[in-house]
């Protein structure tokens, strides 16, 4: 009977302790953390050598601008408490290919709840044992 109880909890449980985050819920919580400025939280959503990039539509074109992650973080630590920034998720393209994944969203822009820019982000996250980890991001910013 103890053999079977096991059993059965351990069936019931395991689905459970065996799920592993998608892609989409780590640029889910990396946009929540990105919101509140929380640093750590982003720092602990991307592997260690990501490469971030942003292409910018300049008044002399397009421009492909790499940006280093610690730069990154501390511009993000950086903002005043009294700047609001919200970044606003149009849609959501997932693929994956094993331990591979690539997510798409177009967005919206918004300082103080004014429109700044729109574009879109391109995420490439590696599964590393069960967890997702941004390797790469990169975006693109024009005005409307």
């Amino acid at each position: 009977m103890k053999n079977l109880l096991f059993i059965l909890l351990f069936v019931t449980i395991q689905p459970i302790m065996s799920q592993e985050s998608s892609p989409k819920k780590v640029v889910d919580d990396f946009f929540a953390s990105f919101h509140t400025k929380d640093t750590t939280a982003l720092k602990l959503l991307c592997h260690p050598e990501i490469v971030m990039k942003t292409i910018a539509n300049t008044k002399e074109g397009n421009k492909l601008v790499s940006e280093e992650f610690d730069d990154f973080l501390k511009s993000i630590a950086t903002i005043p408490a009294n700047l609001k920034i919200f970044e606003k998720l149009i849609d959501y393209k997932v693929e994956i290919d094993g331990n591979l994944a690539h997510v798409w969203t177009p967005y919206e822009f918004y300082v103080n709840d004014k429109l700044s820019h729109i574009g879109a982000n391109a995420f490439t996250l590696y599964n590393d044992n069960g967890k997702w980890q941004i390797i790469h991001l990169i975006d693109t910013r024009r005005k409307k």
